[in-house]
């Protein structure tokens, strides 16, 4: 049996009843991670700071036409003056030690789990958790999940990522309020970050894999932050190189779209590049798009279908501006 999860702030799950940390295995953390200052708020990383490689994305293999959406055959290396996250400059760093592990609960405010690699997830049902330098490969609804009433989690330097046999659906979602993920990798899953609130700095999402049912998306939400809290996109580079969903989508799922900041990324695939907030519970306000660079590497028109889709132009305080193909640097246009 589904069920669905609403949070406020947080995102939207849907999952099987039958927690995959409620008695399955997941342990309680110990010894495994060490207690340390957790930090609730993060800080946006400098993007003139990035290492100056060129992003790549691996493509997928081509999926059948009748149930599936179709792996594009075309995805290059994209490059972009100034540097854009790919595998060089995120995830664990080379040469880390990491210790084994199976699933976790974090049940500890402030702990910090560091040099890790596990095979299961990670339930995160305390304030101010850290986790930086793991990486985790794993099946099921989500890798990490930082749960409905908790705030303040940091996922750092890390790898989040599929079997490529079984699927995993989330790589990070979000139920519960502020949550800061910069630097990680995230492939070979579904939906990569779920989240309405927090700030996603400096990740490279590539090399989706695709489950009979599933959406693909690199950044999803589902409706706009709770009051006084926004939603901050800066500088990732993010490739789907599937025809379907996007690579930012800010969809209405369960609430009006409003203050979100989409900067300075490098986006490239999906049915449509960016989804825009426009929806069914009003005109989007305070969404602004700015100064990000949209590559053809998977389809001409950016995604399938085109680059954007559902901008609300006349928003309050909506904006779209800078933003330019990476070929010609000619602007892009809702």
């Amino acid at each position: 049996m589904l069920v669905f999860v609403l949070a406020a702030g947080g995102a939207v799950a849907w999952y099987a009843a039958s927690d995959p940390c409620g008695g399955d295995g997941c342990r309680p953390v110990d010894a495994a991670a060490s207690a340390g200052p957790g930090s609730g708020e993060g800080s946006a990383a400098d993007p003139g700071a990035s290492v100056d490689p060129s992003a790549s994305a691996s493509a997928s293999a081509s999926a059948s036409a009748s149930a599936k959406p179709s792996a594009s055959r075309t995805a290059g290396p994209a490059t972009v003056a100034g540097g854009f996250p790919n595998a060089g400059n995120t995830g664990v760093p080379s040469g880390k030690q990491l210790k084994a592990s199976g699933g976790i609960r974090v049940q500890k405010a402030g702990t910090v789990i560091d040099g890790m690699e596990f095979s299961g997830d990670i339930s995160v049902e305390a304030d101010n958790v850290t986790i930086q330098n793991v990486r985790v490969t794993t099946t099921g609804q989500w890798g990490i999940i930082q749960r409905q009433g908790v705030s303040g989690l940091v996922v750092k330097d890390s790898e989040i990522k599929g079997n490529g046999r079984e699927q995993l659906q989330f790589g990070v979602i979000n139920q519960g309020g502020m949550i800061t993920i910069q630097r990680n990798e995230f492939a070979v899953l579904s939906d990569h970050i779920s989240t309405n609130v927090g700030l996603i700095v400096d990740n490279y999402i590539h090399s989706p894999k695709f489950y009979p049912g599933d959406h693909i998306d690199g950044i999803q939400s589902n409706a706009g932050p709770g009051n006084g809290q926004t939603l901050i996109i800066r500088h990732n580079t993010i490739i789907i190189d599937y025809d379907q969903t996007a690579a930012i989508a800010l969809f209405q799922d369960f609430g009006l779209q409003h203050s979100a900041l989409i900067e300075n990324n490098l986006l490239a695939g999906g049915g449509y590049t960016v989804y825009g907030g426009a929806g069914k519970y009003g005109k989007s306000h305070n969404i602004r798009v700015v100064n990000n660079v949209f590559s053809r590497q998977v389809y001409p028109k950016g995604g399938n279908f085109g680059p954007v889709a559902y901008w609300d132009n006349d928003g309050n305080g909506n904006e779209w501006s800078g933003n330019v193909w990476q070929d010609t640097k000619e602007p892009v246009t809702p």
